[in-house]
Order: structure tokens, then C-alpha cells, then sequence
């Protein structure tokens, strides 16, 4: 069976008990139709379910303006609308508040909204790309998920076997919601079921962290244990349903942040996120989950040498066939969750160009290694300086050069970044050389009233086809939530916190190998960890996992200091013998915003944590708002 997804509006959309709604799902807006009506109708309960769906959040270029927002509030990139008035610009310059936060809330701009927030839109079934307001769609979609879990066993289906499949997907979706909440407040509540409007709210608490992992695991098995829910979707109709291989990896990623020192309040969960990692990935290798490791397009991808498959991977749609040749993606959105106009390739004086956006910084640049497998900086501490001037280079190292940064570097690098002297295939009949030094085409400008030169001497790569399309718009992947390649590196990580290390070499050795980076050598577990993370930090690049890795390894009373606080860029000075002078420039001389100790979580609405902390007497506000 083929489910339609087709969004009921008003019946369909109910708001949480928490924010002091009646259930409107009990009839709807005109009061023809209560809702028995819908579960005697299949068509309407597959539309009930289509409803929890409805809040997959989009990733990528589709927040505000076309900024990758979440990758700009990492130390991997900064963006050139940093006096925009967007986003970024708001988190840049600290003005966000528990009231209004821009990451939270998405964008508001007094003057262009005329003092109200922007509300958003749906157009096909699709969230408007400037609101995030993650908070308040989230507890709807649970709440749905929660109601349609109770009522599926006595509603009307088309065929029987729709009924388990259906419940299963609904058990699986809530987990989804609830691991997005942790990633962005930490610890929130367990609703297990619909919250009557006369319940009395005076005992709800915030669960910890592993109280709601162990919530998410339940939901997830109940998907696993479910035969009528696949392993992987097979046909495009179908292209946004969850299936199987999600339900491990979502229970897997959701122990791992309840084991990271953030969230572990002074437990030992390590053990638990180390297994149910190594049996994620035990089960989707057995059956037919592989890295994705040859291109099948050398003719476009091959200019990225052991970087091919690579590059394909993150340029491409997951292909939704039974035997398909991407096995590696297991969950990603089903359209337009990652399309980019030039403006995310390269926007200095090209045809089709508008702005450049976020761009690497010279910190995700030094993180990539020598092709010889060797740290460029020392791990255990990369710079010497606050502001990172002053880099810390790994004595172990001998292929790196200084006046010569680019050579001999992990393949990785040439397919995720564009610097000085590399060649883009633009608009597909045009070969241009990128030049990022003082009066080249794509200079860097560190002017924050330019928007359409790099702050930091390079320009994104990741996730661009090679031949940039005419018309502005690049054809792109679709946002990838989770891959095996993520999974492998967090089941390394897990194997390493509980001295597993041969199991934790093994995996991450398994992610090199796809682009023939050499093995790790012996190392200790601590030697590990840093490699580990690092390696986390190239291969996922731009897939907005660093955000959310950084603060998950902070303990609660630290902060990003040292990581976010101060960002620099490459300053290249063209000598008159065509040679080139590298020096490390800061872009900017105050501090960025979002390191504090306060950033390591987003607020709960101001409003919304008064009210509960009035109805419950206990504190609910993360910690520094």
C-alpha cells in the first residue's frame, strides 16, 4: 500500500496540553466531523498519520534567507550576512534573550514584519524556511503520535497489515521528535500518552537526559519488533516513511548524547550507548546497510579522485529502489531538504550569484590531515593563543607546508572545500581558478558590509554537483538525517569511552578506507578520543552534527571558549613572482557570540517555563537564561 500524503489542516493540527489547548482533534473547525469520523474512515486515518509527519524539520540552505544556519554557529564556518539581520547575525552579536532566540525562534525583524514574529507557511507540506520554532511544533507532533498510537487498533484501515506498519511509524516518529528536543533543551518531559486539559500539571518534571533515551529505545523496538515495517523505502511514493534501520540508529544516537558529559549527570551510561551502537550496527550491516565507497558517475564525480564516492554521496538523492546504489543513507527528507542557488558555491563576480554565505574556517581546514593519515596541529591542543593565530603544528608532521597549505591533504578536503588556485566547473562549459588572495575574483573581505566575499579565504564545496546548473539554482542531496558512516563514528566514539579500542579503530578505519586516508595506528584511549572527534568533524562536515557534538562534549558548567569564541581566516598576499605569502588572519576583533555557558542549550520559552514553574514549583529554565 502506497500512503498519500495528503495534510488535513484544523481537524489534524492540535497543540500540547502545555500550551493550554483544548483537543481539537474532538471535532472539526466547522463541527461536521468529530473524530470517530476520522477513524472510520482509512483514508482520513492515514491521513491523521501523514499529519505526524508534518513537522520533519527541512535542513540545509532552507533556513532563513538560504543560510546553512546551524552549520554557521559552528567553529566550521562563518557567514557574510553577520550584519544582515538574520539568524546568524542575531546569535553573531548575542541579542537573543529566553524570550525570543533567533535559533529557537527563527527569524524577526521589527522593521520587515512590522513588529511581529514571521508565523510561517506551509506550501507542499513543507514548513516555512524561516521559523524553526522547535519548542512549539515539536509537542503538537508528540501529542499526535501519542493519540494515534492509542486509536490505530480500532480505526479503519484499507489493508491489515497497514494497521501494525502504521503504529510502528508512529512509535518511531515520536522517538524522532523527542531526540530532537534533547539535541536542542536537553531534558524535557515524557509524555507517554494524551494529556487530559483537567490533568494536573503541578507533578510534571523535566526527565533526564537517559530517562528519555530509554523512553526513545521503547518506541524504537516497538518499530523494530514490528515485521510489516521495512528495512528501507523501495519506492519513491513513499519517500518520506520511516522504516526500520532509523529505529537503530535512533536509539543508538539518543544513548550517546545521554552518555556525553552534557547530559550524563555524573553517570556512567557509556556501556549501554556502546551496545546499543555496536548491535545498530550489527543489524543494518546484516541487512544490506554498506558505506557507499565506489561512484557510479565517474564522469562528473571522478575529478574528486578518492573523494568520488564521497562527494557523490553528499550531492545526491538517496536512489529509493530495492536494490539501490546508495545502501549507506538510511533516513533523509523526501524533497527539497537541501537545495543551495550559487550563493552557497561561490558569490564573488560570477554570472548567477547573489551572496556567499556561510564559508569554512581556517579551523575546519587545519582539522583535515596530510594524505599521509598525520594530524596537521596537535590535537590536544590546536592553537596557543585564544584567538588562534598562533597554531600549535603536530611535530609528528612532515608533509604539511606552511607557504604551501593545500598539498598532500586528506581527499576529504578537495571535495569539501574550495581555496585558492583550485579549478570549479561553472554553469558546465566554464573552467574557473579560484583566487581567494588580496585582489583576486574571490577575495576575502573581512568588510561585514560585504555579503558577497568569504570572511575566511574559502568557500563551501560539500554538497555542490560539480557543473553548477544555469539559473541559480545547483541541484543538491536531499538532507541526509542519518547515515551508516555517522553511525560507524558513533559507535567508535562509544567504543573508545569504555576502552573497547580495537573495535573503535576498526570502525573509524572503516570510514577512512572509502576515501584510502591510511589506518590509525595504535594509539591510547585518550589519543583515540581526539582522533575520533576529529574524524567526526571531516567526515560530517556541513551535516550540522558539529553543533551539536561540541556542546554534548562540554560538561554543564563549561563552555565553547575554546573552540567558537575566536575564528579565523587565511590572508593570501600574491607575490610578484606568482608565489603566495599565507597568514592567518582574525575575522573579526571582538568575540562571536553563542560560546558562553548559556549557549550549551537553547532557552525554553520565557513564557512557557514561567507558567510550568508556577504550576509545578520547581525550576525549569536551562541553565544561564
Amino acid at each position: 500500500m502506497k500512503m498519500k500524503y495528503i495534510f488535513l489542516t484544523g481537524a489534524m493540527i492540535c497543540m500540547m496540553m502545555l500550551n493550554a489547548c483544548t483537543d481539537a482533534l474532538d471535532r472539526s473547525p466547522d463541527g461536521n466531523m468529530t473524530f470517530e469520523d476520522v477513524l472510520a474512515d482509512p483514508l482520513k486515518v492515514e491521513a491523521l498519520l501523514n499529519s505526524c509527519y508534518r513537522q520533519i524539520p527541512t535542513k540545509g540552505y532552507l533556513y532563513f534567507f538560504y543560510e546553512n544556519v546551524v552549520v554557521a554557529q559552528t567553529d566550521d564556518a562563518w557567514t557574510s550576512e553577520d550584519t544582515k539581520g538574520d539568524i546568524n547575525d542575531y546569535v553573531y552579536h548575542e541579542s537573543y534573550n529566553a524570550e525570543y532566540h533567533a535559533l529557537r525562534d527563527g527569524y524577526f525583524d521589527q522593521q520587515a514584519m512590522n513588529g511581529s514574529f514571521a508565523t510561517g507557511d506551509w506550501t507542499n507540506g513543507l514548513p516555512d524556511a524561516n521559523n524553526y520554532f522547535y519548542w512549539s511544533r515539536y509537542w503538537p507532533q508528540i501529542r499526535l503520535c501519542a493519540q494515534f498510537i492509542e486509536n490505530i487498533d480500532r480505526a479503519a484501515v484499507r489493508n491489515p497489515s497497514d494497521r501494525a506498519r502504521f503504529k510502528a511509524e508512529a512509535h518511531l516518529l515520536r522517538a524522532f521528535y523527542y531526540m530532537e528536543l534533547v539535541k536542542w533543551f536537553g531534558k524535557v518531559p515524557v509524555l507517554d500518552a494524551t494529556v487530559p486539559f483537567d490533568a494536573d500539571f503541578s507533578l510534571l518534571r523535566r526527565n533526564t537526559v537517559y530517562e528519555i533515551a530509554k523512553f526513545v529505545e521503547a518506541d524504537c523496538n516497538e518499530a523494530i519488533n514490528t515485521p510489516e515495517l521495512p528495512w528501507r523505502i523501495t519506492e519513491n511514493t513513499e519517500g518520506l516513511r520511516l522504516n526500520k534501520a532509523l529505529a537503530y540508529a535512533l536509539k543508538a544516537k539518543i544513548m550517546l548524547f545521554a552518555a556525553s558529559p552534557l547530559f550524563n549527570e555524573g553517570q556512567d551510561h557509556w556501556q549501554e550507548a556502546y551496545q546499543l551502537c555496536k548491535e545498530a550496527v550489527t543489524a543494518l550491516k546484516s541487512n544490506g546497510y554498506e558505506l557507499f565507497k565506489e561512484t557510479t558517475n565517474p564522469g562528473l564525480y571522478g575529478r574528486y579522485g578518492d573523494a568520488a564516492a564521497y562527494a557523490q554521496l553528499a550531492c545526491e538523492n538517496q536512489d529509493r529502489l530495492a536494490s539501490p546504489r546508495d545502501r549507506e543513507t538510511i533516513y533523509q527528507h523526501w524533497t527539497g531538504g537541501c537545495w543551495i542557488w550559487h550563493i552557497g558555491y561561490i558569490g564573488c563576480g560570477m554570472s548567477n550569484t547573489f551572496k556567499c554565505g556561510p564559508c569554512p574556517t581556517q579551523e575546519l581546514v587545519d582539522a583535515y590531515e596530510t594524505k599521509d593519515g598525520v594530524p596537521v596541529l596537535n590535537l590536544n591542543q590546536p592553537y596557543l593563543d585564544e584567538r588562534h593565530l598562533q597554531p600549535n603544528f603536530n611535530a609528528a608532521n612532515t608533509l604539511y607546508q606552511e607557504q604551501d597549505p593545500y598539498l598532500n591533504r586528506d581527499p576529504r578536503f578537495y571535495a569539501s572545500i574550495l581555496y585558492n588556485g583550485c579549478e570549479i566547473l561553472w554553469e558546465r562549459n566554464e573552467v574557473w581558478e579560484v583566487q581567494t588572495y588580496v585582489g583576486g575574483r574571490h577575495s576575502i573581505e573581512l568588510n561585514q558590509e560585504d555579503r558577497t566575499h568569504s570572511r575566511t579565504g574559502y568557500y563551501q564545496l560539500k554538497m555542490t554537483t560539480p557543473d553548477a546548473h544555469p539559473g541559480n539554482q545547483i541541484n543538491c542531496s536531499n538532507w541526509k538525517f542519518y547515515r551508516l558512516g555517522e553511525l560507524l563514528l558513533d559507535f567508535a566514539e562509544a567504543a573508545c569511552e569504555v576502552n573497547q579500542l580495537a573495535e573503535a579503530t576498526a570502525a573509524v578505519n572503516e570510514v577512512r578506507a572509502r576515501v584510502k586516508m591510511p589506518e590509525l595506528p595504535s594509539l591510547s584511549q585518550d589519543q583515540m578520543r581526539l582522533r575520533i572527534r576529529n574524524e567526526r568533524r571531516v567526515e560530517l562536515a556541513w551535516e550540522e552534527q558539529r553543533y551539536f557534538d561540541l556542546r554534548r562534549w562540554e560538561r554543564p558548567d563549561g563552555d565553547l571558549s575554546e573552540t567558537c569564541k575566536y575564528l579565523t581566516g587565511m590572508m593570501i598576499t600574491k607575490n610578484a613572482d606568482d608565489s603566495f605569502t599565507y597568514d592567518r588572519v582574525g575575522i573579526t576583533e571582538n568575540p562571536r557570540g553563542g560560546w558562553k555557558n548559556q549557549d550549551l542549550l537553547l532557552p525554553i520559552p520565557l513564557a512557557e517555563a514561567s507558567r510550568l514553574e508556577t504550576v509545578t514549583g520547581v525550576k525549569w529554565q536551562n541553565p544561564g537564561w
